[in-house]
């Protein structure tokens, strides 16, 4: 079987979960490295082994050797890289969020319609193998009607300044960095249902609290401490045209006495808990039950076999024609729930998708 030869656009952080999980895989071989940065990318394709680096991605577009890419860069940058790498024949799987705009995500939607080409979204947090356990729970009917899910992602020191920091190239801040994940898993959980009312509140009170001492965070490589342009929190309510509803806040900063995070669904037959472990609650025989599933790992997300779990996926699925678990669509409608977030807070009003 031939082998699928990827190049990876980015060499910051997350590119390194890409590399690992491709240098992994027997079917996926590491082509072509690009980044701005010709020293970084001369470093990354010497440690993986890729044979040819870039600093213009279109020049690795134009190169027939490739077939897929990777594209770890800058919010502001999946779109438009996005839509040329469609354009140039490659598969595309692009970090999350899909862009930072629903018109953005509806050109490169169209781009894949018209190409035929394969996008996978990276949401990472669906390729998690409990989520994927609890999924076949909910689709078997198990918990009834999931009608309510509440998420949370509260980080009281941890704003990694830099480009994260940078309205213009991020497109916002907890909200759109590590709210998506919540929000998405969510909302996949739930089967899916249309959004239809976003009421939401964000909050720009603390800035990136660069004064705090004796307390470390990971800040990017850019980090600069006088640019902070993004939230430090939001919270919303996000109704589905199903009756279900979700309630999620996140934060970079906030004066909170420790950083926390949970992911529960509730549904008229059971409810779960993703984070911070997985547990099953139901009902038998009169009776209320809390469930542990026997797996490998309960605590949490497990993010290097999740990784593994999406780039496999991405190679298998552009190997047998197949659609992604995570689609171009799903990352449309993402986009316009977490748009739909900002302009809530903004106009202090709720907005109707």
């Amino acid at each position: 079987m031939k082998q699928v030869r990827v190049g990876v656009i980015g060499t910051g952080s997350i590119s390194e979960m890409h590399l690992n999980s491709y240098s992994s895989h027997p079917g996926a071989v590491i082509a072509a490295i690009c980044d701005a940065n010709e020293t970084r990318a001369r470093q990354v394709a010497e440690k993986y082994g890729a044979d040819k680096t870039y600093t213009d991605y279109e020049e690795l577009l134009a190169d027939p050797d490739i077939d897929a890419v990777s594209i770890c860069t800058w919010n502001n940058t999946h779109a438009p890289i996005s839509i040329a790498a469609l354009k140039a024949g490659k598969h595309v799987l692009v970090e999350k969020p899909l862009c930072r705009t629903v018109e953005e995500a509806l050109e490169v939607e169209r781009t894949v319609r018209s190409t035929g080409k394969l996008l996978q979204v990276g949401v990472v947090r669906r390729y998690d193998d409990n989520v994927q356990m609890i999924r076949e729970f909910a689709a078997n009917g198990e918990f009834g009607e999931l009608y309510y899910a509440k998420a949370s992602m509260i980080r009281r020191h941890g704003n990694p300044g830099g480009w994260f920091a940078d309205v213009e190239r991020s497109g916002g801040g907890p909200l759109i960095d590590i709210g998506v994940h919540v929000i998405d898993l969510c909302w996949y959980l739930m089967g899916r249902p249309k959004a239809v009312t976003v009421s939401a509140n964000t909050y720009k009170k603390l800035g990136n609290r660069s004064n705090v001492q004796y307390l470390s965070h990971y800040k990017a490589a850019d980090y600069d401490a006088t640019k902070n342009t993004v939230e430090d929190m939001a919270n919303a309510i996000i109704r589905f045209e199903n009756g279900a509803s979700l309630m999620v806040d996140v934060s970079y900063s906030l004066h909170a006495k420790q950083d926390e995070g949970y992911v529960k669904l509730y549904g008229d037959k059971g409810g779960f808990e993703i984070d911070p472990a997985i547990a099953i609650v139901t009902e038998k025989h009169n009776t209320i039950l809390n469930i542990q599933p026997q797996t490998d790992s309960l605590a949490g997300f497990q993010f290097e076999s999740a990784f593994r779990n999406e780039i496999n996926h991405f190679v298998e699925c552009i190997v047998n024609g197949a659609t992604p678990i995570s689609p171009v669509e799903d990352g449309v409608e993402m986009m316009k729930i977490l748009c739909a977030v900002y302009e809530s807070a903004a106009k202090g009003e709720e907005i109707r998708l």
